[in-house]
């Protein structure tokens, strides 16, 4: 079964993927394709979306979230060569609380400055050890 039968008819991101909507690819492989975010919160951010639709990493089949790992290294790299940022941060969100816009994996590639006020910045505060190691337990117990 080819990568086009996982693909949803009214997706935006699947319809860039079938080229019914234009977009500034980076480049695509088989199984991903990586583009230019047109709402960019810093120059060359852009994204690896994988070409099996699903909404979120956590229905995301395994193969699929690996390949899509592996071509936004392959894109940070580029950016990261191309750009020279300070740093680039690599964002993936799931749901309302984290501002995921569009309902189809995606990892977003963010060049970073020292300076640049992004919100994703956060102060380090030290936690509360305990709680710490008691959120750690609850974790281990719902893994797969």
């Amino acid at each position: 079964m080819s990568s086009a039968d996982h693909l949803d008819d009214d997706c935006i991101f699947c319809k860039i993927i079938r080229v019914e909507i234009p977009s500034f690819k980076v480049f695509e492989d088989g199984k991903t394709f990586a583009f230019m975010d047109i709402n960019p919160i810093a120059s060359g951010h852009s994204l690896v979306i994988p070409k099996f639709h699903s909404a979120n990493l956590y229905e995301t089949p395994d193969e699929w979230v690996a390949v899509t790992a592996t071509a936004i290294r392959r894109l940070a790299v580029a950016v990261e060569k191309t750009l020279q940022p300070a740093g680039v941060s690599i964002v993936q969100a799931n749901g309302p609380g984290a501002k995921q816009s569009v309902h189809h994996l995606q990892m977003h590639v963010i060049p970073r400055g020292i300076d640049d006020d992004l919100m994703m910045n956060w102060e380090l505060v030290p936690g509360d050890t305990v709680s710490i190691k008691e959120l750690v337990e609850r974790i281990k117990a719902n893994l797969d």
